[in-house]
């Protein structure tokens, strides 16, 4: 626990750098640019298949007729509006957290292990394409786990619980895997994230709770809905920084894993000489009784009955 938070306080120091500020940039502008052009190109049809989709269910049809009756026709617009961006969430984390963990999480590592580990030897444990791959494969199981759970979002309570975890899960996979394979060699690293899942875990989980906060944005006021690319943009970048403090929180903690790891396994290698046994003595033992005392023992005894 006392690594946990300290690797915590730390990331929150390292995230008012001037540079992981400049380097929480580039995730914004390339997700900035694709999700202004989705809006333009992708906006208007998404709307209407959002209406024909919550027109061809016969309960919500029946409840956007009662609530349009008592609050007015301009409500299913923004009901309609609201389920759009809803649906583009999932879609734009998982986009930043990716381009994240290509551009930032690398610079970080780098970072972190000159300033605090700087004698930290690198053993390449896992390449970046490899660590592409596992990021697309964890991606692709969350995609999943959204679409599968996405009607319980709607029973109340379950929409604050199962994005975080599906979020907090995805970022522990990830974010767990690019922390040390830089350092790490094959064997450390999975005992390092095999050991230690659980921290990790419960650190995925707090930041997908973190990342909750920048959906709350659009329940602030409606008013936001006319400008969504644009806010959408802003959002990304609070997901940016959040994610950027995950990597740097990864960072902190695996890297000093692997200090530890490294400085016992330095210790056991000093300490085994000492306690070996002798090859001097192992020598004498096997020297015969007449060498060692300088006498001839004359022929062994017969054994038997003599008669």
């Amino acid at each position: 626990m006392k690594l946990l938070f300290g690797s915590f306080w730390r990331a929150v120091a390292y995230c008012l750098h001037p540079k992981v500020i400049m380097l929480s940039l580039l995730p914004l502008l390339v997700a900035g640019i694709v999700t202004l052009g989705c809006y333009f190109v992708f906006w208007v049809p998404a709307l209407d298949w959002a209406r024909q989709a919550m027109d061809y269910w016969s309960l919500t049809k029946f409840m956007l007729d009662w609530t349009t009756k008592m609050l007015g026709p301009s409500f299913r617009t923004v009901i309609t509006q609201v389920v759009v961006i809803a649906m583009s969430i999932p879609v734009v984390v998982t986009l930043t957290l990716v381009l994240t963990g290509l551009w930032i999480t690398p610079a970080v590592v780098t970072m972190v292990s000159r300033r605090r580990f700087p004698k930290l030897e690198r053993r390449h444990g896992g390449s970046w394409w490899l660590g592409a791959i596992a990021s697309l494969a964890y991606t692709v199981l969350a995609l999943l786990a959204v679409t599968i759970t996405l009607p319980f979002w709607l029973i109340p309570g379950l929409a604050l619980v199962l994005p975080p975890i599906i979020w907090g899960w995805l970022t522990a996979k990830v974010m767990g895997f690019d922390a040390i394979a830089e350092h790490a060699s094959h064997a450390e690293r999975d005992a390092i994230l095999r050991a230690h899942r659980g921290p990790f875990l419960a650190m995925g989980v707090i930041c997908g709770f973190l990342c909750s906060v920048p959906s709350l944005t659009w329940a602030l006021s409606m008013t936001f809905l006319i400008a969504a690319p644009f806010v959408m943009v802003g959002v990304i970048w609070l997901y940016t920084m959040i994610f950027t403090f995950s990597a740097l929180w990864f960072t902190h903690y695996g890297l000093s894993v692997l200090a530890t790891l490294r400085d016992a396994e330095t210790t056991m290698r000093a300490v085994q000489p000492a306690v070996a046994p002798s090859s001097d003595l192992q020598l004498v033992e096997e020297v015969p009784p007449q060498e060692r005392f300088g006498y001839d023992a004359g022929p062994e005894p017969e054994t038997g009955d003599s008669a």
